[in-house]
């Protein structure tokens, strides 16, 4: 993959979000940081580590979409978590080592699923065969007794003639190629498939009862019965396990979580302790940032996929501060965020940005929506201007939820060509959006009356 440049990085993210560019600017360096330091001898390498950053702003401005796109932008392993979770009635200050379990899963999953994109021909190869055989011979073997398995006891079973190998020669071939050509997609067939190990719940984590016993027991199979379509994405899957180094993914999983890791605090300044209001309740806040503080500062954590040094994860903290101050977080913790931006509010402006110039604008999203039921909208720069003064006025008039708050316009606009659209034997509807329409059906597109707030 492309290492980007810090210019190359904002301009993605300004395909996705609006505004903010401090914010850009400082995740961008803070990435581009983590190349330089790829690059630098071994002996300053160490010492050079992540400079946290902390997002200040309200609710719904981007803090968290700019983590998001940022992970997937770099295919970094990438995990959300929301601080206010420790803080919960018999939960508080236990296991935020989950943090980077998590993290670890994420990575072991994005680096399984790159090794077995790899092998993913030699795998479809591998499962077709073994459709073949199961079409033709649609009754399953029994399963072995594990305690044969264990003991090296085998099923003796008769070998076919000469004769009977050419005959079920052909018939391969000729079923095989009716597979390629898509002919069999919809016969059934039974499938013999792994049972999933149970589960237990174990200080708010699932653990695997086979990685537990450390895979001594045989795994477990039942009979599944599936359509060819369906049985060969589950067979494409086993033939993939099969193939790939579960070891050197499991290593390199560890790696791509120390060394790319980003983990995004949301709520952070819900654990401030506020100056103002003395003890009670602040005594858990400030035991859930000391407990964070570790795996910040830098720590090591035992995961299923080995341990895993916390150094130069990047940590980004976002929170809306509109009561707590950054200052009210313990001292130590505030060290560990050394680069803070401020984000802000969003404008009327910014509205019309999102809805014309975004790949993910919601115009988009609705009229593909839409378009499922034969209704094709189509909207006029008057409406997008009259919905984002829609949304603008709700926020300053309401709670300021930011780019969400379009959400709640667009519902609104849309209730009920939404509710009436829908049937076989509705005709293709073209619809224009106008301006007159949002003022019509969005009750904060209308005019705020002002004197209501002048003396």
């Amino acid at each position: 993959m492309k290492v980007l440049t810090p210019r190359e990085v904002v301009k993605e993210l300004d395909r996705f979000i609006i505004g903010q560019d401090d914010a850009k600017k400082y995740v961008a360096i803070a990435l581009r940081n983590r190349y330089r330091r790829s690059r630098v001898p071994a002996e300053i390498r160490e010492e050079i580590y992540p400079k946290n950053i902390l997002m200040m702003g309200p609710t719904g401005v981007g803090k968290t979409e700019i983590a998001r796109r940022l992970a997937k932008l770099v295919n970094a392993p990438f995990v959300k978590v929301e601080a206010t979770k420790f803080t919960e009635v018999g939960y508080v200050g236990r296991d935020v080592e989950g943090i980077i379990r998590d993290l670890a899963e994420n990575a072991y999953r994005m680096v399984k699923e790159e090794h077995q994109e790899r092998v993913k021909v030699r795998a479809e190869v591998m499962a077709e065969d073994r459709l073949v055989t199961l079409i033709i011979n649609p009754v399953p073997k029994k399963a072995a007794n594990p305690i044969d398995v264990l003991l090296g006891k085998t099923k003796n079973e008769p070998v076919p003639t000469q004769e009977e190998q050419f005959i079920l020669s052909g018939k391969r071939n000729d079923i095989r190629e009716q597979l390629r050509q898509g002919n069999l997609e919809d016969i059934e067939i039974d499938v013999e498939v792994e049972e999933s190990a149970p589960q237990l719940e174990v200080g708010g984590n699932s653990i695997s009862i086979g990685d537990m016993m450390g895979n001594i027991l045989p795994k477990k199979t039942k009979l599944r019965h599936m359509k060819v379509k369906e049985a060969r994405k589950i067979l494409i899957d086993e033939e993939s396990q099969k193939l790939i180094d579960d070891d050197a993914v499991k290593e390199e999983a560890v790696r791509r979580a120390e060394e790319d890791g980003i983990v995004f605090i949301d709520e952070i300044d819900k654990i401030a302790g506020r100056s103002a209001t003395g003890g009670g309740p602040d005594v858990s806040r400030e035991g859930v940032q000391r407990d964070i503080l570790p795996i910040v500062e830098g720590s090591t954590v035992n995961t299923k996929y080995g341990s895993i040094r916390t150094d130069f994860v990047l940590f980004i903290a976002a929170g809306a501060f509109h009561v707590a101050k950054v200052t009210d977080l313990i001292p130590e913790l505030q060290g560990r965020f050394p680069v803070h931006v401020t984000l802000g509010s969003l404008t009327e402006d910014d509205f019309v940005k999102i809805l014309t110039q975004t790949d993910n604008a919601l115009t988009r999203q609705y009229t593909a929506l839409m378009e499922v039921d034969k209704v094709y909208l189509t909207f006029d720069d008057e409406a997008l201007q009259t919905i984002a003064r829609a949304a603008h006025n709700a926020n300053v008039e309401g709670e300021d939820i930011g780019a969400r708050r379009l959400h709640a316009v667009f519902e609104e606009l849309l209730e009920d060509i939404s509710y009436n659209a829908g049937g076989d034997e509705m005709p293709d509807i073209n619809l224009n959006i106008t301006a007159s329409y949002v003022n019509e059906h969005v009750s904060a597109a209308k005019q705020m009356d002002l004197s209501r707030y002048i003396l």
